[in-house]
């Protein structure tokens, strides 16, 4: 959601050489991005050691300027030792003073998104913040194209269109629960002409089996399989993209892949698909949004009281 500001900051002064500091494996989706002269890639595995090669790096390029668009420690630190003329974050209790212009990162009149609050920074070097372009991923690669060519291309030659399920979303707070998935798999296995793959990481193993276990259709499942830019080749030639708050729906966005997108502990108005032909499924509730440390409930009713049917029926305005 940073991408709109690299277009921004490229737009506002063409002169400029724009550099981006990313974490592993993040930088796949930036690497290709034609406004950005170089990528700065941390490896947290590697520890301190590589941590300040790249502050090392930082310096010694003496630059203008440094944004921080995270604002957490680790990006606050390379702003604060980066010796650039100007330091550009958000308005923080206790960080402020590493930044010579700040912004706040809520307003009282109500939410800002993520991506508005990324161009307001960069407002304060002179770009834009009323035009905002587009999220921007770079074209897939060959790589990518040649991991899912024989999978689409066996889509193609049986007419089927493909339903993209992630079935996690990286915590318990945005778990849906495998018993939801499985009857929205049920529910949509119904339909002529429907594929249904499933995405998720490593960490999602588990959850696979279980829904494998449970269902007599054939899927066919890219879990922990699939980097993020053959996870974006995926997504790209999807007919719909369903899951929680996550990454991969960000990434669905940007590739215009229709998407219905279940909220629980966190709002739309703050993470919301940007500029996405998106439905937005949510439930009313006090709490929300909360910090995901821990439920008030115990029973994480935000996202758990969506139900499979409501989902479906949304999935069917698209796949009619």
């Amino acid at each position: 959601m940073t991408t709109p500001s690299i277009s921004a900051l490229k737009n506002a002064c063409p002169g400029t050489s724009l550099f981006y500091v990313v974490e592993e494996p993040y930088r796949e989706l930036v690497e290709g991005n034609p406004h950005l002269d170089e990528i700065f890639v941390i490896d947290k595995t590697r520890g301190n050691k590589e941590f300040f090669r790249i502050i090392r790096r930082i310096r010694k390029n003496k630059f203008d300027a440094v944004i921080d668009f995270h604002g957490g420690p680790r990006a606050a630190l390379i702003t604060l030792l980066s010796r650039a003329k100007w330091k550009v974050g958000y308005q923080t209790k206790c960080k402020s003073y590493i930044y010579h212009f700040t912004i706040p990162r809520s307003s009282d009149t109500g939410p800002i998104h993520s991506v508005k609050n990324h161009i307001n920074l960069t407002g304060l070097l002179g770009a834009d913040t009323d035009t905002i372009p587009p999220l921007r991923l770079p074209p897939s690669n060959i790589r990518a194209e040649s991991k899912v060519e024989e999978y689409l291309k066996e889509m193609e030659s049986e007419e089927k269109r493909n339903v993209v399920i992630h079935i996690s979303a990286g915590n318990r707070f945005r778990d849906w629960g495998t018993e939801k998935i499985s009857r929205l798999i049920s529910l949509l296995g119904r339909l002529s002409r429907v594929r249904i793959a499933l995405i998720g990481d490593n960490n999602d193993r588990q959850t696979e089996a279980k829904i494998l276990k449970t269902t007599s259709l054939s899927l066919d499942s890219f879990v922990g399989k699939l980097n993020l830019k053959e996870l974006q080749e995926l997504i790209s030639h999807a007919a719909l993209f369903v899951g929680a708050d996550s990454g991969p729906m960000h990434i669905a966005a940007a590739v215009s892949t229709p998407i219905v997108a279940l909220f629980g502990p966190t709002i739309p108005a703050h993470f919301g698909p940007w500029k996405a032909r998106a439905t937005i499924i949510e439930k009313t509730m006090d709490c929300r949004p909360c910090k995901q440390k821990s439920c008030v409930h115990g029973d994480f009713r935000c996202l758990r009281d969506i139900s499979p049917d409501e989902v479906y029926e949304a999935c069917l305005d698209y796949l009619k």
